[in-house]
């Protein structure tokens, strides 16, 4: 009998992997009950540029949906959120971005950007097909430079309806920096980034926070090192003039009307080495920013946050991300 059901069940999947590929669709790297599909881009100062929609195959009818934006230096793979989000009742989606993740070109420059404005055309790309799949409600869900970016779309794009909520985890809105550096420094290399966009800064080597997060070292996680990368790599002055611009605009003039959940840790820390404490805190940004920022992005905005949770809050220890998930689906609620 089990043997009944496991040969049903593989023809149901083959059946809804056909059905999405004959959509452009193809099997995707996250394996069993994932396909993905490639969005053409328009060109852009760096050449052909591509953007790709992840999908988890849905084992429960639903019109309602979440899309996924990932953060800087970083990619979906974040399978487990995907399955709760399917549990829950919810359609998955997530994009990896121009030049991140399954998008990178070869020879392409990663992570590279002048205006975050230009990744608000795969994001239209993936609305589009996720209103074409007959969802009537739309979640979006971003970490890190991801909830800068959906932070500053979902400000843009009022008018599509079917965007219900914002849910922010650890978004980057502010530069966590010195005040010589947010003040001055960064200002002045912004300026610089508009006459010349290529400069290089180089930034520091430590790589504490991908050792919290990777298997072989003191987290529960797999990912591909070429794509989410263990330093993070040398930045660029139109790189820095895009986030100055964004931050700019977060935190001075913003009005997103629908709800947004904005979740942090409960403590940030610095260091260079890994040490246990950078498995139990944000590593990347300052808490105090996100909070502040956050509070700022529009009418109807719940603070949560989150003891022990590290940079990325749904990568954190068991007991901590299920915490995180409670808090999302209580505001869903």
């Amino acid at each position: 009998m089990k043997t009944i059901y496991s040969c049903i069940a593989a023809l149901w999947l083959c059946l809804c992997v056909q059905l999405s590929a004959s959509d452009n669709y193809t099997a995707d790297i996250l394996g069993e009950g994932f396909v993905s599909r490639t969005f053409n881009m328009d060109p852009d100062y760096d050449g052909e540029v591509v953007a790709t929609l992840v999908k988890k195959l849905p084992t429960k009818e639903s019109d309602k949906a979440v899309l996924y934006l990932h953060g800087y230096n970083d990619y979906f793979f974040q399978e487990e959120m995907a399955n709760k989000f399917d549990s829950a009742g919810y359609n998955f989606y997530a994009v990896d971005l121009r030049k991140y993740g399954r998008s990178i070109l070869p020879g392409q420059r990663k992570f590279y950007v002048r205006d975050m404005s230009e990744y608000f055309a795969e994001l239209d790309s993936a609305i589009n097909v996720i209103k074409g799949d007959k969802n009537k409600e739309i979640i979006l869900v971003g970490h890190s430079t991801g909830g800068l970016t959906l932070s500053l779309y979902a400000n843009e794009r009022k008018n599509v309806k079917e965007i219900k909520a914002l849910i922010l985890n650890s978004p980057f809105l502010d530069m966590n920096q010195s005040w010589f550096m947010e003040n001055i420094a960064i200002p002045t290399v912004s300026m610089l980034g508009y006459l010349f966009p290529n400069f290089t800064i180089k930034q520091g080597l430590s790589p504490g926070y991908a050792y919290s997060l990777l298997k072989d070292h003191n987290g529960e996680w797999e990912f591909n090192t070429d794509w989410k990368l263990i330093h993070s790599p040398a930045l660029t002055s139109g790189w820095i003039r895009a986030i100055h611009q964004g931050h700019n605009k977060v935190q001075n003039d913003m009005n997103i009307e629908i709800p947004i959940l904005v979740m942090h840790s409960d403590k940030s820390f610095w260091g260079d080495d890994y040490t246990p404490e950078f498995s139990i805190s944000d590593v990347v940004l300052d808490v105090n920013d996100i909070d502040k920022y956050g509070r700022k992005l529009g009418p109807n905005v719940k603070m949560v946050t989150i003891n022990d949770g590290l940079h990325d809050l749904i990568l954190s220890r068991k007991s901590v991300r299920e915490n995180t998930y409670s808090e999302i689906f209580t505001f869903l609620r």
